[in-house]
């Protein structure tokens, strides 16, 4: 009990501040959605508290739930009498319209009912996720060599002492510092795990791994928000956060806890999505609750750089509705054809080496996302999605998500075809994996082409009307 009471204290800090911030942020214009500030507070929260502690370390201080935790606790307090200092709204009125969203009491008839059905099974299906990361102890594979043997050591010595590869270390020529099977991986993650530990005072294979249920709880809140931004009614931006959030892979993620991947797809998700809405608003709070979320997407893993350069051809596309589109053909024709000439010369690229030959497994490619139960009924969903809104595909509202989605799965299907990566196609596992951080996306991007294909279908009707006969 004390245990769980720790834990929630624990996770509540960061969250707090992070939403408090971003609060605090719009307290003087028409702040966004509820969810989208709750959800999107999370992220932050988690950001700024790995920042601070890298901080600590840098100044040689011991990290301890006093060093760590009190200077945020102080930071969150500041944030909400900010919020409240100056505001057009108070900060309980706020949450009473927000709460009132939610609930769905504006909601009447058959759409009132359906969005109680679906936040009691999605309230139900994050219970059992709970049980699931409460009970299960940490998961081999990744989770045991690269992520949280980082957050072991940097919790039992108290300080984020350095990661090498095991060749140096055999040398002895860095003393103090540790090996694992990614070293120079980014520190977030196992980050997440050290403030899990600190909170309740040891180490536990199991409970360090709430932060990913937390995770998957704030994804799901920031989802519903960045839909009811995109001025999707209340009842289909909670079934479009329900089908992302019923994705069978992504929940593996949150109960078989301890990966980058499902951070990485949110960050990947909520910076894409923050980064649009910024483009049309020119809002400062939300260019910089953009810039933190795509800042983060480099902190968790690897790939996080190369999905930013994802995401730069559908903000182009946003800025520039006329001019963007010939832009970005250009670039991805130039980008293919670079990526064809690097090929030949086997350079590597965010340690994936670039191989001379096409190897695409395809049908271990169509078995991972059509045959196995990995994405539900996602791909052809997908695939009838771009069949009925093919025409509007690159209209002014659809093309900077059509863009991103592409790009998306350029840089899969590149790292599945022509690099060491393709053996990992064949044995269903980072295809997987690396297809989360896109995922998202790509439902946002088919209820966005659907709307349009929709509203085109209305108009030509309308038109025909009115034709005289």
């Amino acid at each position: 009990m004390l245990d769980f009471l720790a834990l929630t204290l624990g996770l509540a800090l960061p969250w707090t501040l992070g939403t408090a911030a971003l609060a605090a942020a719009y307290r003087r214009i028409e702040p966004p959605p509820l969810s989208w500030l709750v959800g999107c507070g999370w992220f932050v929260g988690i950001l700024l508290l790995t920042l601070w502690i890298r901080g600590l370390s840098i100044a040689g201080l011991r990290l301890s739930l006093l060093s760590v935790g009190a200077p945020l606790l102080i930071a969150a307090g500041i944030a909400l009498w900010a919020r409240q200092r100056g505001a057009t709204a108070t900060l309980a009125s706020t949450v009473r319209a927000g709460l009132r969203s939610l609930a769905g009491i504006d909601l009447s008839g058959w759409q009132r009912t359906a969005w109680r059905l679906i936040v009691v099974w999605l309230a139900i299906r994050f219970a059992l996720l709970f049980a699931e990361v409460w009970w299960r102890p940490l998961y081999p594979w990744d989770a045991w060599t690269q992520w949280s043997t980082k957050a072991r050591v940097w919790f039992e010595l108290g300080a984020l002492v350095p990661f090498i590869d095991i060749t140096e270390w055999l040398t002895g020529a860095t003393p103090g510092s540790y090996f694992d099977h990614g070293p120079h991986y980014p520190a977030m993650v196992p980050l997440m795990q050290l403030w899990a530990a600190l909170t309740i005072g040891r180490w536990d294979d199991a409970l360090v791994n709430l932060p990913w249920w937390a995770t998957g709880a704030a994804f799901a809140f920031a989802l519903h928000g960045a839909l009811r931004q995109l001025d999707f009614s209340p009842i289909v931006a909670l079934a479009g956060t329900a089908m992302v959030t019923s994705l069978p892979i992504l929940n593996v993620h949150v109960a078989l806890s301890g990966y980058a991947d499902l951070p990485m797809a949110a960050y990947v998700t909520l910076g894409t999505l923050a980064a649009l809405h910024a483009v049309r608003s020119r809002r400062t709070a939300d260019v910089v609750l953009a810039v933190l979320l795509l800042v983060a997407c480099v902190m968790v893993k690897n790939p996080g750089k190369a999905w930013l350069v994802v995401i730069i051809p559908g903000l182009i596309v946003a800025a520039l509705p006329r001019r963007g589109p010939p832009l970005v053909g250009l670039a991805f024709g130039i980008t293919a054809l670079a990526i064809i000439v690097m090929a030949r010369t086997g350079v590597k690229i965010l340690g994936y080496q670039l191989l001379p030959q096409f190897m695409m497994p395809w049908g271990s490619l169509v078995d991972a996302y059509f045959s196995f139960g990995n994405w539900n009924l996602l791909w052809y969903f997908a695939v009838v999605t771009a069949l009925l809104g093919g025409r509007q595909l690159l209209t002014r509202d659809v093309a900077p998500l059509t863009c991103v989605v592409a790009g998306g799965l350029l840089f899969l299907f590149v790292g599945f075809a022509f690099t060491n990566a393709f053996l990992w196609v064949e044995d269903q596992s980072t295809v997987n994996r690396a297809t989360l951080h896109l995922a998202p996306l790509i439902v946002v991007w088919m209820l966005v082409t659907l709307r349009a294909w929709r509203a085109a279908r209305v108009e030509r009707a309308a038109t025909l009307a009115l034709r005289p006969s």
